[in-house]
């Protein structure tokens, strides 16, 4: 296997460039048992997420279950699938020795970000260009590109990462996007991690509000921070149709004129590069494709597992549904909006149950519905407006893009309900006030996953009521004296939120009412220690 930073991975392995930084921070990316070290960056340089890493696999002293360096060729049924579930596995070593496996599961963990899509067809010319090409996997560092002209295509978050960094060593960087792009920042409010907002309160706003509504909110503050038509980022679409850009830097280096945001690309002439809207810009050097990836898997038989168009179905993103044994599972194919490691490992907390029994799946009809229902909401959302007021009369659209995105925490809940350990609020609210207000107000992090149910683990409280820290711990290298604030309305909101909260209980469950209103006394004692002065 090789590194993602070697210079000539393997074609099937992925890559990544030196300075990646994630996108995710760190409270929201954490496996759900092992929070990340408090002295760790938020948003970590790929270094920081290998060290963490390790210190999982320490912790659970998981290497002694793990074959490195070994190469899957071929996963097939055994003869006796029918009766057993098991599989025919057959590896290759580093040295070149092939072995046969028999195993009683399979968990396909390759991902998405492996085979590049270059759509060279798409840009006639191309044979005829004098510089140099290639697809953003290959990127490493800018420093042999100093003092060129560079173009990019494509705006996704590679794109806009590469043209960025680029852009502090060429002579002049092009930016080419076919639609644009809604541009995030890391940074939210009051200098915290902007991700840090996937609250179910968000959630629940977001299916409550009109999606044009909402979508204009969302990209009114955006346009706040900079006015995306002017600076030639203007997408064609509602800001949740299509996955937003995350880059702190592109709009300062577009507004500093190193980078250049162009049209998609017409057409190459030798060493000139002609735009839509026909432009020219000449004596290019560089081309970096930033055009994304597709998946496949080459090592299973296409009965088992087929892919057309860069799609396949499965059962909640897992599961094959015509398999007669549920011993296969894909764990990490999909593109959330929101950190994919928990969502991982939620879904392998499922497989795993499912392998032993412990879980069942529905029958095929029940699933393949499931499917269809994911890939028609899928495709109304990324409609434009004129279309969806048509939607009625549309089926499905496919979208190459987005046939595999999530949302964060409708899918975390989803998965969380299939193994039984979605957060229960309203015995939170009852038994630990505190704890409720910081798992249904605050951040969804992955350890809210761990409070109740199957692998329930101890320490999930505290972490949730030290995520803060472990957020302003790495900031904190300047001691500044504590400023005394006080609260004017804190206690008057969370208050009423928690008498909200409880109504809505009482209105559910009707049947026990009495029960939960022979107590208001006792919530309201609870609540108010856990409030701020």
């Amino acid at each position: 296997m090789s590194h993602p930073l070697q210079e000539n991975p393997e074609s099937d392995r992925a890559s990544i460039y030196h300075s990646v930084i994630i996108n995710t921070s760190k409270e929201m990316m954490c496996f759900s048992d092992f929070p990340i070290p408090a002295h760790f960056p938020n948003f970590m340089h790929n270094s920081y997420i290998m060290d963490y890493f390790n210190m999982y696999a320490d912790h659970f002293q998981l290497r002694q279950y793990i074959n490195f360096q070994t190469r899957v060729l071929s996963v097939k049924p055994r003869p006796d699938f029918s009766c057993s579930g098991q599989w025919d596995v057959e590896t290759e070593s580093r040295d070149g020795k092939r072995e046969s496996h028999v195993f009683d599961a399979i968990m396909v963990c390759v991902g998405h970000h492996c085979h590049p899509r270059l759509p060279l067809s798409d840009f006639p010319g191309i044979e005829t260009f004098k510089g140099k090409y290639f697809h953003s996997r290959d990127y490493k560092t800018p420093d042999k590109w100093r003092g060129k002209r560079a173009v990019v295509i494509g705006i996704g978050n590679s794109g806009g990462d590469i043209a960025v960094e680029l852009s502090r060593v060429t002579k002049q960087c092009f930016l080419s996007t076919r639609r644009g792009a809604w541009v995030l920042n890391r940074v939210g409010d009051n200098g915290m991690p902007l991700d840090m907002v996937f609250t179910r309160v968000t959630r629940l706003f977001q299916r409550i509000l009109p999606y044009e509504f909402f979508c204009g909110i969302v990209e009114k503050r955006l346009n706040q921070r900079f006015n995306h038509a002017l600076y030639g980022l203007q997408p064609r679409h509602r800001f949740y149709s299509q996955h937003p850009t995350l880059n702190d830097e592109l709009p300062n280096r577009i507004l500093s004129g190193t980078v250049l945001v162009k049209p998609n690309v017409k057409e190459f002439r030798g060493s000139s590069v002609v735009f839509d809207n026909g432009s020219v810009e000449h004596d290019i050097d560089l081309v970096v494709f930033a055009t994304g990836y597709s998946f496949s898997f080459p090592f299973l038989p296409s009965h088992v597992l087929s892919v057309s168009d860069n799609k396949t179905s499965l059962y909640k993103y897992v599961y094959p549904p015509g398999l007669e044994h549920p011993t296969l599972a894909i764990i990490g194919l999909i593109q959330p909006l929101g950190a994919i490691m928990p969502i991982s490992e939620m879904q392998a907390r499922w497989a795993t149950r499912v392998f032993k029994g412990l879980n069942k799946l529905p029958s095929m009809s029940v699933m393949m519905n499931d499917i269809k229902c994911k890939e028609e909401e899928m495709a109304k959302r990324f409609l434009n407006l004129h279309q969806r007021k048509k939607a009625s009369r549309l089926k499905y659209v496919t979208s190459k893009r987005h046939t595999i995105q999530v949302d964060y925490v409708p899918y975390m809940d989803e998965l969380a309900e299939q193994i039984g350990v979605q957060p229960k609020f309203l015995s939170l609210l009852l038994r630990d006030p505190g704890l409720w207000l910081r798992t249904a107000f605050g951040p969804c992090t992955p350890y809210q996953f761990r409070l109740f149910g199957p692998g329930q683990w101890e320490g999930a409280r505290q972490a949730i009521y030290t995520q803060w820290k472990r957020v302003e711990q790495p900031m904190k290298t300047r001691p500044i004296p504590p400023k005394e604030t006080r609260c004017t309305y804190s206690t008057y909101l969370l208050s009423l939120s928690a008498a909200t909260a409880l109504m809505l209980a009482v209105i559910l469950n009707r049947e026990n009412s009495q029960e939960y209103l022979q107590y208001p006394k006792m919530l309201l004692d609870k609540l108010k220690s856990h409030l701020p002065a």
